[in-house]
């Protein structure tokens, strides 16, 4: 006989969780990450709604709140799972100690909230990093693989100098007694196209070592400035080509050594020599004294 204070047909003993339920569980799973055990015995029907909207808001409050790692270094905390070994390889320009304090702005104590991915971007961003690794080795260590830029060129734009890789990447700014052996490229777009032509002067060894400065111009082509003051005016085209030709007549007449201010290669045809002032100067004298040589024996000639 159905009981009279029954008032409906009362609820499945096998009753799933609901779907809002379970779609709380998995949001809590994947919001911190942790492996959580839920008891198959089904909740109640009021019992089921309460765990939902705790849950739902607890979750919220993690997830907007950016307390994710602060749980997870809780829990992982007393499990042993701390931070407590960092080994750094790889650096020769980079301290340890930087690379420590880029790990720690992550905001990371254990290794459950460390994120190698987002460490990496930090450290990657450090000035002589170029590539950086790392890696998580249970229970308490990390490990970080850096590979360095590597200093080319001196660049100077306008006042500025900066320190730049191969590629024409900014390094760091230039402070007088180091690097002071790089070569030093001027102007906008050197840094980005030097390297082709100083590997390229490999083949002429002695007039690579009197350069004082490769001087980006317009963006097409090079100067060079050498140690004693004499600018090479390059082409576009061929410059190597062009830079052989000052250098055999260097050898052969002592070119470069003598009181002259420029050479220019641009044309295809000849090679332009611009003298100094004072050279200039001693010239015009001297053709002048020629002159008049020439017009004091024309008038003590005889007719």
């Amino acid at each position: 006989m159905q009981s009279l204070t029954q008032s409906g047909p009362q609820s499945s003993p096998n009753r799933a969780p609901s779907r809002l339920a379970l779609t709380t569980v998995r949001l809590a799973r994947r919001a911190s990450g942790l492996f959580v055990h839920f008891s198959d015995r089904p909740l109640p029907r009021f019992g089921t709604f309460a765990f939902t909207v705790v849950g739902a808001a607890v979750v919220y409050g993690v997830v907007v709140g950016g307390h994710i790692d602060e749980v997870l270094d809780g829990i992982g905390q007393p499990l042993g799972f701390s931070i407590e070994q960092i080994d750094v390889q790889g650096n020769s320009e980079t301290s340890e100690i930087d690379v420590l304090q880029a790990l720690w702005q992550t905001g990371a104590h254990t290794l459950l909230s460390l994120d190698p991915a987002q460490a990496r971007q930090t450290i990657e961003s450090m000035p002589w990093v170029d590539r950086a690794s790392v890696a998580k080795i249970l229970p308490d260590r990390v490990k970080i693989t850096l590979s360095e830029h590597h200093p080319y060129a001196v660049w100077q734009i306008g006042d500025a100098f900066q320190v730049v890789n191969r590629e024409g990447k900014t390094i760091v700014p230039f402070t007088p007694g180091r690097f002071g052996n790089l070569p030093v490229v001027v102007g906008t777009g050197a840094a980005g196209n030097a390297a082709e032509l100083i590997d390229d002067m490999e083949v002429l060894p002695e007039l690579r070592a009197r350069v004082k400065a490769y001087i980006r111009v317009g963006d097409r082509r090079w100067d060079l400035q050498l140690e004693n003051g004499v600018l090479i005016r390059l082409p576009e085209e061929k410059p190597i080509e062009a830079l052989a030709e000052v250098d055999r007549m260097d050898r052969e007449n002592g070119l470069l050594s003598r009181d002259i201010a420029a050479v220019d290669m641009r044309l295809d045809d000849r090679m332009v020599i611009k003298l100094t002032p004072d050279a200039l100067v001693r010239r015009n004298a001297r053709l002048e004294e020629r002159e008049k040589i020439i017009k004091r024996n024309r008038k003590d000639k005889p007719v």
